[in-house]
């Protein structure tokens, strides 16, 4: 019998901001639409399962560009039961910046991040140095 074997690459076409900060996800959220002049929206979970494990559930946050394809999410990196990224216990959430967003938007929407009074850390980071990086496609 032959068999064939199916090689399947992931789209990591996105941007991924790590924000690190003792703020509650909500507060985060209320500071980052007032200060980057955007508006996340609370919407369910996002739902990670493995089999035979418990599934973990992590803080969920959307905003859609009008008239664009951009959309952005902020995510924790805290759920439920563990991690979204265990590699990286230190960062408290991502936002996930998925189609185009041009560099000089991208460059205002971090500054607008980091000069929120109580975040720590804001830095861009490639998805595709992430072990865990599939738990950020869905």
């Amino acid at each position: 019998m032959i068999k064939k074997y199916l090689k399947l690459d992931h789209d990591f076409n996105f941007v991924l901001i790590a924000i690190t900060t003792q703020l509650k996800d909500y507060v985060l959220c209320y500071n980052i639409n007032k200060s980057a002049i955007i508006d996340f929206r609370k919407t369910e979970d996002l739902e990670l399962s493995f089999k035979g494990l418990e599934p973990k559930f992590f803080s969920r946050y959307f905003y859609q560009l009008a008239d664009s394809e951009c959309s952005f999410f902020l995510i924790s990196n805290r759920g439920t039961e563990g991690f979204l990224i265990p590699e990286m216990k230190e960062t408290d959430y991502f936002v996930l910046i998925k189609e185009f967003i041009d560099q000089e938007d991208l460059d205002f929407f971090l500054e607008r991040i980091k000069s929120i009074k109580d975040i720590q850390v804001a830095i861009e980071i490639n998805p595709e140095r992430l072990k865990s990086r599939e738990n950020l496609l869905f």
